[in-house]
């Protein structure tokens, strides 16, 4: 019998990455989040049990990206308020400007201090050990622009009379 070993969460540091090489490419950094009780946002701009908050250095105060909470203080209509994320309710990183990023599987939403999640994971080790079978690989993937746009119809030309907002566009993998 192999000892179990635990490793912990890559999320945090892909998010990590991914605020970096927008940071360093001059795009804005942007995350989808799952909002619950544990998530602390304005519940007013939250839409469908969600929320996208721009995290950029130039829109936030006192960034701290951490292994279990993103926090920062951001102005929501020119107030200040306080947000904090636990970083497994993040969904998704991306650049505003092309939409590059990372979306992450809703499935690994956890109930904060849960025993119930432990309990799970010792669960599946040990079905593991049983069975002999290697665990599955995660279901994370980058989606390149060329291909996202690829698949999409050419969209009708706007009247030059209407402006239309370069808004980015985020596909989940299943």
């Amino acid at each position: 019998m192999k000892p179990v070993i635990k490793l912990t969460s890559s999320q945090p540091y892909l998010i990590r990455a991914w605020h970096e090489w927008c940071t360093d490419n001059g795009l804005t950094p942007y995350v989808t989040v799952a909002v619950d009780a544990a998530v602390q946002v304005p519940r007013e701009y939250v839409k469908d049990g969600e929320i996208v908050l721009n995290i950029s250095y130039d829109s936030t105060t006192g960034m701290q990206l951490g292994n279990d909470y993103l926090a920062f203080k951001a102005r929501f209509a020119g107030v200040v308020r306080d947000v904090m994320v636990p970083v497994d309710r993040v969904l998704a990183i991306f650049a505003r400007e092309n939409g590059q990023g990372m979306a992450f599987p809703k499935a690994s939403l956890q109930p904060q201090g849960a025993e119930h999640a432990s309990s799970l994971q010792e669960d599946d080790a040990q079905a593991q050990d049983e069975s002999g079978a290697e665990p599955s690989p995660s279901h994370l993937a980058s989606v390149p622009v060329a291909a996202s746009a690829a698949k999409k119809k050419p969209a009708k030309k706007a009247p030059a009379s209407i402006k239309t907002a370069a808004r980015p566009t985020l596909t989940r993998i299943k």
